[in-house]
This record gives C-alpha cells, structure tokens and sequence, in this order.
C-alpha cells in the first residue's frame, strides 16, 4: 500500500460482525441510526446520551480500536463551530455577556442548549460514519448504495471523486519529492521569506490542478477504451439472509425507540 492509500483509505481489515455483515445491513443500519440521532429534540441529554452509548458499544465490537474512531470522529469539530454562534443569536433566558470592545454578546439557556445539541447530534452521526467505513471495504459500500436504488450517475460521481483522490495524493508527493531533490540545502536552512513561501506553494497548487486535470483526462480515456459507460459494474446482487434482516428490524426499531422516549418520556 502506498502512502497515499495508506492516508486515505478508511478501512481497516478485520473479524468481527461488522466487517462480515452485509453492506447493505450496516448502511441502512447508519442511516437510520444518523436519522434517529438528528431527530432528538435539543436539550434532551438523555436520549443524546442512549444514541451516543449505542455508537460507542458498536465502535467496540468493531474492534477498529476506540482511540482511532474517537480521532478519526474529530473531523466533525470544525464544522461544528459554525452553530457557536446561535448561543448568541437564539432568543431565551439570559446565562452571561460578554462586553467587547464595540459591542456586548447576550449568551441564552436555548441558544447553549441548542448549540449542545448540535454538537452531539453531529459528533455522534460522525462516529457511526467512522464506523461504518472503518468495517466496509469502498467499493462494497458503493456496491450497497447501487443496490438500494441510489441513482447509478451519484454513485459514480462518488466513486471517481475517491478514486482520484488517491491520484492527486500521489501526484503531489510527486511534486514534493521533485521540489527536495532539486533544492536541497547542506548546513543551511532553504527557503526564502514567507511571502516567498507563499508564491512557491500557490505555483506548486496551479502546477498540481494541471497535472491532476491532465492525468485525469488520460485515465478517463483509458477507461473509455476499456467499455466504461458510467455505471458501476458488480455481480448480481445477493439476496439478504434472514439472520441479517432480523438484526436490521431490532436495530432500527431500537434506534426508533430511543428516538421517539427522547421526545415524549425523557
């Protein structure tokens, strides 16, 4: 495997039931437990609390290893920020202020609350993502999005824009390997200042967008020529064991539970 395989790909090899279950399983599994963790209402820990235990036992079947999944899930932090500022913006009952220099923010109960909310709800839906790809191979998991009707272009769209992230991975290590070689430095720190820095590294990023762009119209042609019409080629799908539709109902009807006893009990 190369370095660039090795960065990218999320799946990790493995015994354990979830790598053996079907993709189609473990992929309405996921979206039905992302779909029942978005369905809590803000401010109802308790039911965050059921989902988030659930995601963490089936990291821990998984045996994909609890720190990983727990690094791997941090992906969802920056893109969690940007509901912050609804803790100032959302009307409710006022918990602190900050007195800024120009102006004062108003921080609410709701506005805390809801950002709470937000937070677990994505970081708990992240994690099940994280689960799911670290137990499925790519293309079983592309496999299984074809097989539930999902329209053939969107899944191809989806399996070029993975494949050719390992082809601009491996082109700019090309890039970065060509760049050491030629300005190699003994004794003596390279490089110049920072604005110098800058147009080197926005050269190399226009260098890197024409050779991607290149290879990638080379490699379209190739696949072209080899019968290419779009479409995902897989074996004929095979019917879903009865085991394996009974562990599908329990968990849904689980997820279903908890989502609805957040709403109404909790």
């Amino acid at each position: 495997m190369t370095t660039a395989a090795g960065f990218l790909d999320r799946y990790l090899e493995g015994g354990s039931w979830f790598h053996r279950a079907d993709a189609r399983i473990k992929l309405l599994m996921a979206l039905g437990f992302i779909f029942a963790t978005t369905s809590i209402p803000p401010g109802k820990w308790s039911g965050f609390a059921m989902m988030m235990a659930l995601v963490w036992i089936a990291a821990g079947v998984s045996r994909v290893g609890l720190v990983r999944v727990f690094l791997r899930s941090l992906v969802a932090i920056p893109f969690i920020l940007i509901a912050l500022p609804t803790v100032f913006t959302k009307p409710g009952a006022l918990l602190f202020e900050l007195n800024l220099a120009l102006f004062a923010l108003t921080g609410t109960q709701e506005g805390l609350d809801f950002f709470i909310s937000v937070l677990l709800k994505s970081w708990t839906s992240v994690t099940a993502a994280v689960v799911l790809t670290a137990t499925t191979p790519p293309l079983r998991l592309l496999g299984a999005l074809r097989s539930l009707r999902i329209p053939a272009v969107l899944v191809a769209i989806v399996m070029l824009m993975y494949r050719y992230l390992f082809v601009l991975m491996e082109e700019a290590q090309s890039m970065m390997r060509a760049r050491a070689a030629r300005s190699a430095a003994i004794g003596r720190k390279s490089g110049g200042s920072i604005v110098w820095r800058a147009k080197s590294a926005g050269g190399m990023a226009g260098s890197l967008f024409i050779r991607t762009l290149d290879r990638s119209e080379r490699i379209y042609m190739a696949m072209v020529a080899r019968g290419y019409d779009g479409t995902l080629r897989q074996a004929g799908a095979v019917p879903l064991r009865r085991d394996a539709m009974v562990a599908l109902a329990v968990a849904l009807c689980v997820f279903a539970s908890v989502a609805v006893a957040a709403r109404t009990v909790l």
